[in-house]
């Protein structure tokens, strides 16, 4: 291995990965994805599509999931800053309705993943930031579910800094709290 620095973090289904760097003169060479290392460091989830959004400080996209067709992801920010999150939806996990964040940066080059049965969400905190993500299953329109992202029982903190004007979506304010939510 030796390729990517895998940590699990506090609630089970959800990992930071560091992917090793090699820098020289010209810039740098990272493998942001390999199957081989993922697998050997018990990761062994098969990815069947790509994503890949843009969008400006302050706007906070989440918290979304699928309900009948699940997806784990692995995000990362290609350019700029997210503050990333998760919050555990799995009925039966002790860590049900925990969230977990993490910053995600083209500058620390970290990824998460984020195991099916999560919501997930994140806020932009640089001017821009392209955010990419890996999915283990297609997008089903139909499927689509959420939480609000100010749900106070669940209590994400958001870096959110003063004067920062929050952009959210229509959907993304109509969302019920976690108690009126889905589980999975």
């Amino acid at each position: 291995m030796g390729k990517i620095k895998v940590t699990a973090c506090e609630i089970e289904g959800l990992y930071v990965i560091e992917p090793t760097v090699f820098p020289d003169s010209r810039g740098y060479f990272m493998e942001t994805y390999n199957q081989n290392d993922f697998h050997e460091a018990g990761l062994t989830m098969n990815f069947v599509q790509d994503n890949q959004s843009m969008s400006v400080k302050g706007v906070l996209r989440g918290l979304h999931f699928q309900k009948q067709f699940p997806q784990g992801k692995l995000v990362r920010a290609v350019r700029g800053t997210v503050f990333d999150v998760a919050v555990d939806l799995r009925a039966n996990s002790k860590t049900y309705g925990k969230w977990f964040g993490v910053e995600l940066s083209a500058e620390n080059k970290k990824q998460f993943y984020i195991s099916e049965g999560f919501a997930h969400g994140f806020l932009v905190l640089s001017d821009e930031a392209e955010f990419a993500y890996k999915c283990t299953d297609f997008y089903h329109p139909g499927d689509e579910g959420g939480i609000l992202w100010s749900d106070p029982e669940i209590g994400i903190e958001w870096p959110i800094t003063e004067g920062m004007d929050l952009v959210i979506s229509d959907k993304d304010k109509k969302w019920d709290g976690i108690r009126d939510t889905f589980k999975f």
